[in-house]
C-alpha cells in the first residue's frame, strides 16, 4: 500500500528539504503505508538536504509507515544516498523480555543484599570513626559537633516536651475513665510514670527526632550527594564517615537520652495535671504514688532504648542520603524513605526490648 509519491526537487537543499517535508507530513501516511521520493530529477544535494530526508524518514517511521528514496543510480547523488543510508532504515526493534517470577525475586533479592552490605560498611566505619579514633587522640571535630549537639537537642527540647506532656494528659485521662468507677483512680499515677520510664517516653521521643533530626540528616547528605560535593570530598582525600556522619552519631548519642528524660518528666507533669485538676486529687498524694512507683531498672530501660534509637536514627538517615539517586525528586523520596524506616525500625528494637526484658532477664 502506498500513501504518497513524492518528486524531489532538483535542488534538494535546505529550502528544497523544508518543502517536501511539509508534503511528506500534509499526506499523513498511514500505518503499514510507504512513503516514496522520487529522486531522478534531483541534481543537487548538500548535507541540509540529506539532514532533511533523515526527518522524513524518522517522521513516516514514526507512524509505522515505510519509506524509501527511488530514482538514483550513479553520480554524485547515489554516492550521497550511500552515506546516509542508513538513517533512512527503520530502526531494530528490540523485544521487550519481561522478566519472569523468579527473575524478578532474584533482582529484587540482590538489590536488598547490596543495600544490606552497604549499611553494615557504613556502621564499620561510623564504629571505627567514632570509637577508635577518639581513642587514638586523632581528634574529633568539635565545632561541628557542637553545632549538632544544638541544632538536634536544644531546638528539639520545645517539641519533644509539648508532645509527651499532652501524651500523658491523654493516657491519663483514659485511663481514669476506665479505674475511677472501681475506686483505684490514685494507680493512675502509678500507670503514668512506669509507661513512660519504660515505654512511652522513648518511643514518642525517638518518634519526634526521626521526623525532626532524621528527616534532616538525610535530605542534607542527599542534596550534598546530588550537588556532587560528597563526591567533592572524596576528591579531596576526605573521609565522608569522618566529617559528615561521626559528628552527627556522636551528637544524637549524647542528646537522645536527656530528651528522653525530659520526655519522662513531661509526661508524668501530663498526667498529673489530670489527676490534680480533674480528678481532683491533692498535689502532694498524687507526687507521693508517682514516686513510689518508680523504679530504677525502668528508667535505665527507657535511656538504653534511648541510646539504641539514636543509633539507628542517624544510621538509617545518612544510609539514605547517601544512596540517594536523581535530583530533587530523589531527595524527597529518601527523605521519605527515611522516616519511614526509622519509625519501623523504632517498633522493632522496641518489640526486641519487650521480648528480652519480659521473657530472658525477667
Amino acid at each position: 500500500m502506498i500513501k504518497g509519491r513524492f518528486q524531489a526537487p532538483e535542488r534538494l537543499d535546505d529550502a528544497g528539504g523544508r518543502e517536501l517535508f511539509r508534503q511528506v507530513q500534509k499526506a499523513r501516511p498511514s500505518p503499514d503505508a510507504t512513503v516514496e521520493l522520487d529522486l531522478s530529477q534531483t541534481r543537487f544535494m548538500d548535507t541540509l538536504g540529506g539532514a532533511w530526508l533523515v526527518k522524513m524518514a524518522a517522521y513516516a517511521h514514526g507512524r509505522n509507515a515505510a519509506f524509501e528514496c527511488t530514482g538514483y543510480e550513479d553520480g554524485d547523488i547515489a554516492q550521497f544516498m550511500r552515506i546516509i543510508e542508513p538513517g533512512l532504515a527503520l530502526p531494530e526493534r528490540k523485544p521487550v523480555h519481561e522478566e519472569g517470577m523468579f527473575e524478578e525475586i532474584g533482582g529484587k533479592a540482590f538489590k536488598y543484599v547490596h543495600e544490606v552490605r552497604d549499611f553494615f560498611g557504613l556502621v564499620v566505619d561510623s564504629i571505627y570513626w567514632t570509637l577508635l579514633v577518639p581513642l587514638g587522640n586523632r581528634g574529633i571535630r568539635w565545632g561541628l559537633l557542637v553545632d549538632e549537639l544544638h541544632e538536634m537537642g536544644v531546638r528539639a527540647i520545645r517539641v519533644n516536651c509539648l508532645m509527651n506532656f499532652l501524651l500523658g494528659l491523654i493516657i491519663a485521662m483514659l485511663s481514669a475513665a476506665q479505674v475511677e468507677p472501681l475506686g483505684l483512680g490514685i494507680y493512675v499515677a502509678n500507670l503514668i510514670v512506669i509507661a513512660f520510664a519504660r515505654e512511652l517516653a522513648a518511643v514518642m521521643t525517638a518518634v519526634v527526632v526521626a521526623a525532626r533530626t532524621g528527616a534532616a540528616i538525610t535530605a542534607e547528605l542527599a542534596t550534598m550527594k546530588v550537588q556532587e560535593e560528597i563526591d567533592a570530598l572524596r576528591g579531596m582525600g576526605l573521609n565522608v564517615t569522618q566529617f559528615l556522619v561521626a559528628p552527627k552519631l556522636i551528637a544524637l548519642v549524647l542528646v537522645m537520652p536527656c530528651l528522653v528524660a525530659l520526655g519522662m518528666v513531661c509526661g508524668v507533669l501530663g498526667g498529673a495535671v489530670w489527676g490534680i485538676l480533674v480528678m481532683d486529687y491533692a498535689p502532694d498524694k498524687w507526687f507521693r504514688q508517682t514516686f513510689e512507683a518508680a523504679q530504677v531498672s525502668d528508667v535505665n530501660q527507657g535511656l538504653l532504648k534511648a541510646v539504641c534509637f539514636a543509633i539507628m536514627i542517624v544510621l538509617i538517615g545518612c544510609h539514605n542520603g547517601l544512596r540517594v539517586r536523581g535530583g530533587s525528586r530523589g531527595v524527597g523520596l529518601m527523605t521519605t524513605r527515611s522516616v519511614v524506616m526509622d519509625i519501623f525500625f523504632i517498633i522493632t528494637i522496641d518489640m526486641i526490648f519487650a521480648a528480652l526484658v519480659y521473657y530472658v532477664f525477667d
